[in-house]
């Protein structure tokens, strides 16, 4: 039976359950029909709310990104390795606990796709934002500690991947690499 929800209840539970499956799935394996059938809902309910499969699958992926930045908005008040170890431990601790979510948004197909990547894109400089603001605290930040944050970033990014997908370290081994990885690629001492 089918279950009588609000608007932005319907709308959460189609993400939810489409978030699921694109974790699992790659994008051309995921169907919106299998969404509506899951939800219990008709496909042109689903088509409502989400115009194309893509509009979808971007709602997702900006979902899962913007939940990221809210859940690890640095604390000023803290010294600027403790801030970076704070924010890791926040994408880490998301990432095992949401898995789903963490390959969402870090294995979106934002290849081909202008608007996935313009929500990636979003997601690595308001990231690469925050942890400028935060090393220009220690040193003076150039061309090359930009690339050097971004390219941190990426590997991140690709470790947090690689540890979901075969777990050899623990959170905190990991974590700790990540920032001694960073203060060696800005040239800064904590």
């Amino acid at each position: 039976m089918r279950t009588r929800l609000s608007t932005e209840q319907r709308r959460e539970q189609l993400l939810a359950i489409g978030a699921g499956l694109f974790a699992k799935r790659p994008y051309d394996e995921v169907w919106i029909e299998e969404v509506a059938e899951i939800a219990q809902v008709s496909r042109g309910l689903l088509y409502h709310y989400f115009p194309t499969k893509k509009d979808f699958f971007a709602e997702i992926v900006r979902g899962q990104r913007d939940q990221l930045l809210a859940m690890s908005e640095p604390d000023p008040a803290l010294p600027v390795a403790e801030q970076l170890r704070a924010g890791l431990d926040v994408y880490l601790e998301f990432a095992r606990t949401h898995p789903d979510g963490y390959r969402i948004v870090h294995r979106a197909m934002g290849g081909d796709d202008v608007e996935i990547r313009q929500i990636r894109e979003a997601g690595m400089v308001a990231n690469a934002s925050r942890i400028l603001d935060a090393v220009s605290l220690l040193t003076t930040v150039t061309d090359t500690t930009r690339l050097a944050v971004r390219g941190w970033l990426a590997f991140v990014a690709a470790m947090i991947l690689d540890w979901l997908d075969q777990p050899k370290v623990t959170q905190e081994e990991l974590r700790d690499l990540c920032v001694r990885t960073l203060f060696a690629a800005v040239d800064v001492t904590p």
